[in-house]
């Protein structure tokens, strides 16, 4: 696999950096959670007495975030955990977490201390608001960096207010930015031979994902408002209601139009003006309705056949159970099997990265709190004797 030869010390907790990491073990970095002695990391208690999202013991939240990872208990917080965790860095190429600004520094393993250790090794930081500006220090948890980054002001419309996205996306895209920038790190350090540390604010990334909406706010000082499903730009491009559920149509361009008029043969929707996006933008609300009511008379099968010969992109709105049960997500495994070690498996969503040298994947089981302490120290020399003492003294577990 891709990156079978990177060794990840994986120091997350919750959801945004242990989702950074899952794509790097999905890619094939042996990753090895370093968790404190007893209680482990916060999501390993997520949900784990659910009867509905809970397996042996493990979270919906844990048992997907942590499949393909190991796991050492060692406690950071003292001076003989410290010394067994700059053994694993000696070994290492990444050390990836989601601390709060500031406590790799005092517990002594932040970049500047782990690259006198080991020179080549690459740090990630996933934080609310990163390592610089005034407000490092300030906690932030999903939402408050999707409110803060503009997202939800545009999500919802003016009569629901401002709505989160479904997906916890200020979570989600601190650690798809943080293996990003693992991924360049670790390929600059094969031109330098040096690794160095990747300062990931979620407050950024939800910045960046706003992309052409923004340079449309600064060019012309006009702030967007929700506007539901449809689009700022183009029409139709919306949700409309069909007979038995809702269904997604996207006319870019004045040629899509054409041919959905065509399709729908809605004699108000034919005015030879309408040709022109300008005017349509101008009459959005109207074409909307118009559409809307005339989907209604059909099911979504129905005008999903029609719209789809005609070329026209559309697709139904899905819920959970349809999405994945979709011919086409089940086509690119991206539902697969997790094996939990004990006969029984798991489904849950795949990895979306296909690369074309990559064999067909497998995925292991979420670990169990140390269950590669013993294992993992011994291959790095550690004698029973020493295993024992440090397991005593509550160093590991």
């Amino acid at each position: 696999m891709a990156l079978e030869h990177i060794t990840v010390l994986d120091l997350t907790h919750m959801l945004s950096g242990p989702y950074g990491t899952m794509l790097l073990a999905d890619l094939g970095a042996r990753t090895i959670k370093v968790e404190p002695p007893g209680k482990g990391e916060g999501t390993r208690r997520l949900l784990e007495n659910d009867p509905d999202y809970s397996r042996n013991g493990m979270g919906a939240y844990y048992l997907t975030l942590n499949r393909n990872k190991q796991s050492v208990c060692v406690d950071l917080k003292s001076e003989a955990g410290r010394e067994v965790f700059m053994d694993l860095v000696r070994q290492a190429d990444v050390v990836f977490d989601n601390f709060s600004v500031g406590v790799t520094k005092r517990l002594g393993i932040d970049y500047a201390a782990l690259s006198q250790i080991n020179p080549r090794i690459v740090t990630c930081s996933v934080t609310g608001f990163g390592q610089t500006g005034p407000d490092t220090e300030r906690p932030a948890f999903d939402q408050v960096v999707q409110a803060m980054g503009g997202g939800m002001s545009i999500t919802g419309t003016p009569e629901t207010g401002p709505t989160r996205s479904g997906i916890p996306m200020g979570d989600l895209g601190g650690g798809l930015f943080g293996a990003m920038g693992v991924l360049a790190a670790l390929a600059e350090r094969e031109k330098t031979g040096c690794g160095q540390h990747v300062d990931i604010s979620m407050l950024d990334a939800q910045i960046s994902l706003l992309n052409y909406m923004a340079t449309m706010h600064l060019m012309s000082g006009i702030v967007p408002e929700g506007i539901g499903n449809s689009h700022f730009v183009h029409v139709p491009y919306n949700s409309f209601p069909t007979k038995d559920g809702y269904i997604i149509i996207a006319c870019i361009g004045d040629a899509f139009w054409e041919r959905f008029v065509a399709c729908v043969q809605v004699p108000s929707l034919m005015k030879p003006e309408y040709v022109q996006q300008p005017v349509r933008f101008a009459a959005r609300k109207e074409i909307d309705a118009i559409i809307s009511e005339a989907l209604q008379q059909e099911t979504t099968a129905y005008w999903l056949e029609r719209l789809r010969a005609a070329r026209i992109p559309c697709g139904p709105v899905n819920t959970f159970d349809q999405a994945l049960s979709d011919t086409q997500v089940q086509a690119r495994d991206m539902v697969v099997d997790v094996d939990l070690g004990d006969g029984e498996t798991l489904k849950m969503p795949g990895n979306p990265i296909k690369l074309s040298a990559q064999r067909t994947q497998t995925f292991t089981s979420p670990p169990a709190l140390g269950a590669h302490t013993a294992s993992i120290l011994a291959g790095m020399g550690y004698s029973e004797d020493k295993l024992a003492a440090l397991t005593r003294d509550g160093v590991i577990a």
